[in-house]
């Protein structure tokens, strides 16, 4: 049984205390799940995070187990939350590469001997904990993955690594935050249940924080909604969504398309990619497709299905063995897989938004727009060229150092090891942004999104979930591109903050002529926000058509049942 008691949680800022939590108090019975539902920003992972024990708090007490802890129980107070819980949080893609199952193996490890290094094979109690953690991969659907590389699993498929190794530590206290956040309707559907099954099994109390409604209805017995950091209703769930989402806006219309012609084809691409100790796992064999010049494209399908390795392809960023991925450029057609010196314009014109994206925190809005546009403003590569002639750098080493900005941070940061460059390299190169630059550049951008020009100068903390994602994708934008490529960036929004989120993209669609090529595992979102969707299965793609109908096709192959209640019907 867990007690929450009139907890208050503050933060110190530049005008004084800010009160996030205020006064929460609810209690969740052994063998209840308690959904969390609320806005970006309305403190539902600062409360996860003060009963996990990792976060303080002013006043309150918290009660599980029969442990009783205050806002005074100190270091041993949180200790022992942290003894009795666990928790999955938003977007924690940590773990150790090797075998999958070693993580759990070091879980376990770490539960017997306070660290988590791995034991090895021939110690006394290798096998017994080896066996153990196969029990967890099975409980979580990931018994035929245990020898895949951790790394190199899906983003859903390292969710569900992720619970297994929560699970290995036994605790009274199951916290889950966004737990389906960014898989696909298959694998929602098999941590669904999976969080149903450990609900009889564990019998103890779970609480699990989502943005998706029909997570809410599927799976929670009550809700608990919070806005401002107040608890403004706990209760039966399909009566506490109708409240979350009185308020949402109306759908923005798509931009009419009255001719569709391509502006990227890819053409007969065949690449095999293999998983260490394992082999071959996606295999693309000739497999062709058009993007239409300002239209929006969704790219769907299950979790591992290809579809953010089909996405990196057509970037660029990643070389398959055969094919062509051309672009229209300068009425011209440009293979962007090989070395030109055009490419570098073509790379001018493309902006890109992964998956795990992040603003510096400790930079201000203004300051990172303004490194984007010293990279692609209007004049910054032909200075870019002749400061490079001058330093002896190749068009080849440029063409590289320009790409680095569209990738990964940890692509990044691997291929600057391996260059042996550091970032002070884009100074020498690239030419001053001014403060009235990044005014002018954003003026239009900034209207699309419906972004204040206040937040220009405030640094990513101070600014609001809803107007951080949209101020990335002002950072996507800020250089007017031709191509804006969306690779699930926004699959833990809520979804009030998605729909507005949604009609800025429609916005900036329909007013500047951007073609968007997107991947999401959020089928509401696809449905309002696409012109058309491809679904790909399997490295293959196997439908192609209008959104409603395929997203229809993916729910049907993924026997999702939790679909069965959509956003449309909470929001009338």
């Amino acid at each position: 049984m867990l007690e929450v008691s009139d907890i208050v949680k503050e933060y110190d800022s530049d005008s004084g205390k800010k009160r996030v939590l205020d006064s929460i108090g609810f209690s969740v019975a052994d063998g209840e799940i308690l959904g969390i539902t609320g806005k970006s920003g309305s403190g539902k992972t600062t409360l996860l995070k003060i009963l996990r024990g990792i976060e303080t708090f002013e006043q309150g007490s918290i009660t599980l187990d029969g442990n009783r802890v205050t806002s005074d129980s100190g270091e041993e107070g949180m200790r022992c939350l942290q003894s009795l819980s666990a928790i999955h949080l938003q977007r924690n893609f940590g773990l150790w590469n090797g075998p999958a199952f070693e993580n759990i193996v070091r879980r376990l490890n770490a539960l017997e001997t306070g660290n988590e290094g791995l034991p090895e094979p021939d110690s006394p109690n290798y096998d017994e904990l080896r066996e153990e953690a196969m029990e967890y991969m099975r409980l979580v659907g990931l018994g035929h993955k245990a020898l895949h590389s951790a790394n190199l699993l899906s983003g859903g498929e390292k969710q569900r690594l992720i619970l297994a190794r929560q699970l290995a530590a036994k605790p009274r206290l199951l916290l889950l935050d966004e737990p389906v956040t960014m898989t696909g309707p298959g694998t929602k559907q098999e941590m669904l249940d999976v969080i149903k099954d450990l609900k009889a099994k564990l019998n103890i109390p779970i609480i699990v924080v989502s943005h998706l409604p029909e997570v809410h209805l599927y799976l929670c017995d009550r809700i608990a909604y919070l806005e401002e950091g107040k608890l403004l209703e706990t209760g039966e769930p399909e009566k506490v969504l109708r409240h979350f989402l009185k308020d949402i806006s109306e759908q923005e219309e798509l931009a009419d398309l009255e001719i569709k012609e391509p502006v990227i084809k890819v053409r007969n691409l065949s690449h095999r990619f293999a998983l260490i100790r394992v082999g071959e796992v996606l295999k693309f064999t000739d497999l062709s497709m058009d993007i239409n010049a300002g239209e929006i494209t969704a790219l769907i399908g299950q979790s591992g299905a290809g579809k953010t390795t089909l996405l990196k392809m057509i970037e660029g960023l990643r070389v398959p063995k055969e094919g062509d991925i051309c672009y229209l450029h300068d009425g011209q057609w440009l293979n962007i897989l090989e070395f030109t010196r055009q490419r570098l314009d073509l790379r001018k014109r493309i902006s890109i938004m992964h998956q795990e994206f992040t603003l510096s925190p400790h930079s201000s809005i203004r300051e990172q727009l303004a490194f984007r546009l010293r990279l692609k403003g209007k004049r910054s590569l032909e200075y870019a060229r002749e400061k490079a002639a001058e330093l002896g750098i190749s068009d080849k080493v440029l063409d590289t150092l320009y790409s680095l900005p569209d990738m990964t941070e940890d692509e990044k940061e691997a291929l600057m090891r391996q260059m042996k460059i550091t970032a002070d390299i884009y100074a020498r190169l690239f030419p001053l942004i001014t403060k009235q630059d990044v005014d002018d550049y954003a003026k239009d951008i900034f209207e699309a999104l419906d972004l204040p020009l206040e937040i220009l100068d405030k640094t990513p903390c101070r600014i609001s979930g809803g107007e951080h994602v949209r101020a990335y994708i002002a950072l996507a934008l800020i250089t007017y591109p031709e191509i804006l490529i969306l690779d699930e960036p926004f699959g833990d929004l809520d979804p009030v903050t998605l729909r507005d989120v949604t009609n800025s993209l429609k916005r900036i669609n329909k007013r500047m002529g951007t073609t968007i090529v997107l991947v999401s595992h959020h089928m509401d979102f696809v449905r309002e926000v696409a012109h058309r969707a491809i679904l790909v299965d399997n490295a293959e793609i196997i439908m192609d058509g209008k959104p409603e109908e395929v997203c229809n096709r993916l729910a049907g192959m993924s026997h999702a049942r939790y679909l069965e209640h959509d956003l449309k019907e909470l929001a009338e």
